[in-house]
């Protein structure tokens, strides 16, 4: 079951991993209209269960809303991303709290399903030190999810009942969680981007789940020494054969002398990467100067391929290198801080601008670009004018992040239904 579904990452992510959707809800319009458009059908709530092969049956509307009793210990897998603002820690009173943490429907949820695994994505952010203390509440009641918190208690409050709760032998083993949360970086599981975040799993602890196999079984793959390394013995540059001598010239410029100590990780993938194409994918033609006009020409007979205009460098708002992961992509267009969605190409300026570092020529990324570095299949069709396409990519959990935890989390759940 998929909870605050967006644009489909994490639902596509859990759906290829095996999963078969029950329900997914989502409330924004236009990512109820991607995923309409790709892979579900609404339908207003009347207690099906979907057949197999079945489009994703997708409730439309307030999640606070939906009913989901009626998938009582028929849910392997609840998956979401819940909102969770930030929100005065000064405060004690529920009214202190941001109203669009989502957690708490999350949690509903589980007391209405009891599924076997929990997986939610969401920002590093809620790690910093304001916020921590908060968190961990989260995560006591993610451990004891049917201690339900009164109305009129304080988070601080229900966090004490909580502790001495998780203080004793649990009285019913499928009402207590085990939980593990996960800082990851996206370009550590081959995804191009670098991208911090959060991966929250619970395991129902009457299923025996080996934790620390499933940690094992969840550690990175990639990583920025494996890239290194590749540049400098020339792997990563005969796969990119036509790059031209300058560009390479200048990449190679700010690498060690020193290649990295030897790993058994994988190389980053890079921009260049994703847009030449990976793991079959074919190449992305490229968007020429005299077409960054917002019109679509149906270049290659890839979708939402558009060039647009004005790209801009300047402090603090530099672009992204094709020989890096991209910069994390955002819930914006133009104006998110940092340049995100810019791309610098392999294009020589015919001038250097005056104290620009960079002597290449620039423009924005298209949807499809974006799309590529969020690991979104070419054939995923995003819903929208442009800002609201690139909004669902920015909030969305990247396909081949989410696929790589949903495989794990699956395999666990299997091992620990073969030794019942």
């Amino acid at each position: 079951m998929e909870l605050f579904a967006g644009g489909g990452g994490l639902a596509m992510a859990v759906h290829r991993a095996g999963f078969r959707p029950l329900l997914v809800n989502e409330l924004m319009k236009y990512a109820c209209d991607t995923l309409k458009a790709n892979a579900a059908d609404s339908r207003a709530e009347n207690e099906r269960i979907p057949s197999e092969g079945e489009r994703w049956p997708l409730v439309e509307g307030d999640v606070s809303q939906v009913e989901f009793s009626y998938l009582w210990d028929r849910v392997d897998l609840l998956a979401g991303g819940p909102p969770c603002q930030p929100f005065s820690l000064g405060g004690v009173a529920r009214g202190d709290e941001d109203k669009r943490n989502m957690f708490p429907e999350m949690f509903r949820a589980i007391r209405q399903i009891q599924p076997k695994a929990v997986i939610c994505e969401n920002v590093r952010g809620l790690l910093r030190p304001s916020f921590k203390p908060y968190f961990e509440y989260i995560e006591r009641e993610l451990k004891l999810p049917f201690e339900e918190r009164d109305d009129d208690t304080t988070w601080r409050d229900h966090d004490e009942v909580l502790k001495a709760r998780l203080a004793e032998e649990p009285s019913d083993p499928k009402r207590r969680y085990q939980v593990v949360t996960t800082r990851v970086n996206a370009a550590d599981f081959g995804v191009p981007q670098i991208r911090n975040r959060i991966i929250i799993v619970a395991f129902r602890s009457d299923l025996g789940i080996d934790m620390k196999r499933f940690q094992e079984a969840v550690r990175p793959r990639y990583s920025e020494a494996a890239l290194v390394r590749s540049m400098l013995d020339g792997t990563y540059w005969k796969r990119h054969h036509d790059v031209p001598d300058h560009v390479r010239q200048r990449v190679m410029s700010r690498l060690p002398v020193t290649p990295p100590r030897e790993d058994d990780m994988l190389p980053w993938r890079t921009m260049r990467d994703a847009l030449k194409g990976v793991d079959g994918q074919p190449p992305l033609p490229l968007v020429s100067w005299d077409r960054l006009d917002r019109r679509e020409y149906n270049l290659g007979g890839f979708t939402d391929h558009i060039g647009w205009p004005d790209a801009r460098i300047y402090a603090g708002h530099t672009p992204n290198e094709l020989d890096r992961p991209a910069k994390t992509v955002k819930a914006g267009v133009h104006g998110v801080p940092g340049g995100e969605s810019v791309l610098l190409t392999d294009e020589l300026l015919p001038e250097l601008l005056e104290g620009s570092p960079y002597p290449y020529r620039h423009r924005y990324m298209t949807v499809r670009e974006t799309a590529r570095v969020m690991t979104f299949p070419d054939n995923w069709k995003l819903v929208g004018p442009r800002g609201e396409q690139m909004r669902q990519l920015g909030n969305a959990v990247p396909v081949a992040l989410g696929e790589f935890f949903a495989k794990a989390i699956a395999a666990a759940l299997s091992e620990a239904e073969s030794q019942r």
